[in-house]
């Protein structure tokens, strides 16, 4: 199955970082993509915190949710929408959601992200709790490709990458791809992004496709980016280096992943 991991540098616009995210998507369905992924916060990287709340969507109603099952439906593609701010019952906090949409336009699954972002070296500060209410509960759905095979594929967002659980839980539930839509700052992804992002492929022996935002934003913040794509034994399949948007395109091979279990079969071996 060919995927492609979309980076962007979104602003402050919701509206503009729509029109960028279409092109982008376009091309990935030129290339002959099934899934695309966008990153987190594709729609929104806005000045303050707070300017997610009044952006905040119900289910099944809103201007992102319309562009992207519009776009799933106009370019036939399975599309993972980096994430939304989606209501949360009061008026100080918005879910970080997930949503997949097939290429029907219909919503196939929605995960709320579960562990917030906290950070504080003395120059940079960050704590996504402040309007953010976290998940519960893991995601996991399948995708049926054109070559008749049916693809398992786990959500996570960003900072849930530190937690290595949530990936096992996945896996137990027989998770094959990993995606993760992140803004990973340029300080912390410098430092462990692509680390991380290879650790999870080798312990669940599963392909991991991370989008990202990469470089310099609006409201003066630097993402990391290096949008990139992992198979299952942790050996970069495609990648992006460069800051600035872009497509990353990759070929999953299912066989590849049944290798690696058949020779390492580890996550049978689990004893915690």
């Amino acid at each position: 199955m060919k995927i492609a991991a979309i980076q962007m540098v979104s602003g402050t616009g919701r509206e503009a970082n729509l029109a960028r995210a279409r092109t982008l998507l376009a091309q990935a369905a030129g290339a002959g993509a099934e899934l695309a992924a966008l990153p987190e916060y594709f729609c929104l990287m806005g000045q303050r915190d707070t300017d997610k709340l009044p952006l905040r969507e119900t289910p099944g109603q809103g201007p992102v949710q319309d562009f992207l099952a519009g776009c799933a439906r106009e370019f036939g593609l399975w599309i993972v929408g980096g994430t939304l701010p989606m209501d949360a019952g009061d008026d100080g906090h918005v879910f970080n959601t997930t949503l997949v949409y097939s290429p029907d336009g219909a919503c196939a699954a929605r995960y709320d992200k579960i562990h917030l972002f906290c950070f504080d070296n003395g120059r940079e500060q960050y704590d996504e709790a402040r309007v953010i209410a976290p998940g519960r509960t893991p995601v996991l759905f399948e995708l049926p490709s054109r070559d008749g095979q049916r693809w398992k594929i786990g959500l996570s967002v960003c900072y849930d990458l530190r937690f290595p659980e949530l990936y096992r839980a996945l896996a137990a539930q027989g998770a094959e791809l990993l995606l993760v839509p992140a803004a990973f700052t340029h300080t912390t992804g410098q430092a462990h992004w692509e680390l991380l992002l290879r650790a999870r492929a080798i312990e669940n022996l599963a392909w991991v496709a991370a989008p990202a935002q990469g470089g310099r934003h609006e409201n003066g913040r630097r993402t990391w980016g290096q949008t990139l794509v992992a198979d299952p034994w942790g050996q970069l399949a495609a990648e992006r280096r460069e800051e600035g948007e872009g497509v990353v395109l990759a070929e999953l091979d299912i066989a590849r992943l049944r290798a690696c279990r058949q020779q390492l079969p580890a996550l049978g071996h689990r004893v915690l």
